[in-house]
């Protein structure tokens, strides 16, 4: 089985971002297989097009999970539901 990715995009000094993180760090604590990958729109421009009003932005694998605010509830459901 693949593992799990997922990938947080915001940018530096983004409270909202700095939320999110620690949501996720959280969660992850619980799903050592799954892996966290950052990434800023100011370091990407096609991020930051596609995403300057949205961040932050939580993907699993590739795929847009939540913008703005994530819920550790809905979290842990999708990562348990990857790993059946």
């Amino acid at each position: 089985m693949a593992s799990t990715v997922l990938t947080l995009i915001g940018k530096p000094d983004c409270h909202l971002c700095e939320d999110a993180r620690a949501i996720v760090t959280e969660v992850l604590a619980d799903y050592p297989a799954v892996s966290l990958e950052e990434r800023s729109i100011l370091d990407d421009a096609e991020l930051l097009e596609k995403y300057v009003e949205e961040i932050p932005v939580l993907l699993i694998d590739g795929r847009v999970h939540t913008i703005w605010r994530v819920k550790p509830e809905r979290l842990r459901a999708a990562l348990d539901e990857r790993q059946t």
